[in-house]
């Protein structure tokens, strides 16, 4: 609730000051977050694709769910209807409740950290990075998990352009790396 607050009384004033904007509507927010998981290897093995379920979800604070592929792919011997990773959508009070968590809490516990990729965005004010483990995210406990694994983190924002998109996320205070 701090970040939505916060969007509320000061981003939102120095978004519409920096790009002159007229229609409030227009005002860059964010939409959703996803966080995603591939499966890899871990398809195979229903106890393991369930503990990066779970892991997942205790992160995000909302269930996940299992994403089965949609065709098959002999060269990475998936059939169709295989799960081939796992998804949560985060939205709302949940959406800024995570990033409130991931800024404050998980990015710091980075070992050697130097800040977020800035080319991480798609050219239509979405922006994507990807974490190495899960253990920097003081819910999980290491000896619960049976593999380390990643995750792709979409921070999808209304910005019509990467520049805007850029602008609203470091206002948030997302720690980007220093350089272009």
């Amino acid at each position: 609730m701090r970040l939505k607050t916060k969007y509320a009384e000061s981003i939102k004033p120095a978004l519409v000051k920096e790009f002159d904007i007229k229609n409030p509507m227009l005002i860059p927010a964010l939409e959703k977050i996803v966080i995603s998981v591939g499966a890899g290897e871990g398809a195979k093995d229903q106890k393991l694709l369930q503990n990066m379920a779970d892991t997942i979800s205790l992160i995000a604070g909302q269930k996940a769910v299992v994403t089965n592929a949609k065709k098959s792919v002999a060269g990475f011997k998936v059939r169709e209807g295989f799960p081939v990773g796992i998804k949560v959508t985060l939205r709302k009070e949940q959406m800024y409740a995570f990033l409130d968590k991931l800024i404050s809490v998980a990015l710091p516990r980075v070992k050697d950290f130097r800040g977020l990729p800035r080319d991480g965005f798609d050219g239509r004010g979405n922006y994507n990075f990807g974490l190495n483990e899960q253990l920097m995210f003081p819910e999980v406990a290491y000896d619960q998990i049976l593999r380390t694994h990643g995750m792709n983190i979409t921070i999808v924002t209304t910005a019509p352009d990467d520049k805007q998109a850029f602008k609203l996320l470091e206002l948030f205070g997302i720690p980007f790396a220093k350089g272009k």
